[in-house]
């Protein structure tokens, strides 16, 4: 078997290696972005988008780079190396890969593009505090009103 990657995946893995250590590793950039409103600074996460790593789970169709398990190990090493405060994991992996796979194809037509360019994060609210590790025990509920819905409930770790 060949563990190599390939060229494209090397190139990715620097892409995201370069851009992790020219922002992040030394004290004063994780202070900086500690002090950000979103706990990371938010041009980054546009620059971010500019190299085509918010799009790592959308099929190039959708504007994405169509990775698959090896770029997503590739990219997350990389920015796990400088403990990257920003919301990759959490927003482009988890909530995104949620989407790209549940949503209908006109969701995925409205979310993709921001999601893709950075204009727009997602969190994948799923953990209750009553319901510890079991997935099924959900107490949030959603009622349509209107056009609309609402919901009532509280997730954690959002």
């Amino acid at each position: 078997m060949d563990f190599d990657l390939s060229s494209e995946q090397s190139m990715l893995a620097e892409t995201a290696t370069r851009w992790a250590r020219d922002h992040y590793g030394a004290l004063a950039q994780y202070q900086d972005a500690a002090r950000q409103p979103a706990g990371f600074p938010a041009a980054q996460w546009g620059e971010l988008g500019e190299l085509g790593l918010l799009g790592l789970p959308w099929s190039e169709d959708e504007g994405g780079i169509g990775g698959g398990p090896v770029e997503t190990m590739v990219v997350a090493e990389a920015f796990g190396r400088t403990l990257m405060p920003a919301p990759w994991l959490a927003s482009v992996i988890l909530a995104g890969g949620v989407a790209r796979v549940a949503a209908t194809p006109e969701q995925r037509a409205t979310l993709a593009p921001g999601l893709i360019d950075g204009s727009a994060r997602l969190a994948f609210a799923h953990g209750e505090r009553q319901s510890r590790y079991d997935l099924t025990d959900v107490a949030t509920t959603a009622r349509r009103d209107g056009d609309g819905w609402v919901l009532d409930g509280a997730k954690t770790a959002v």
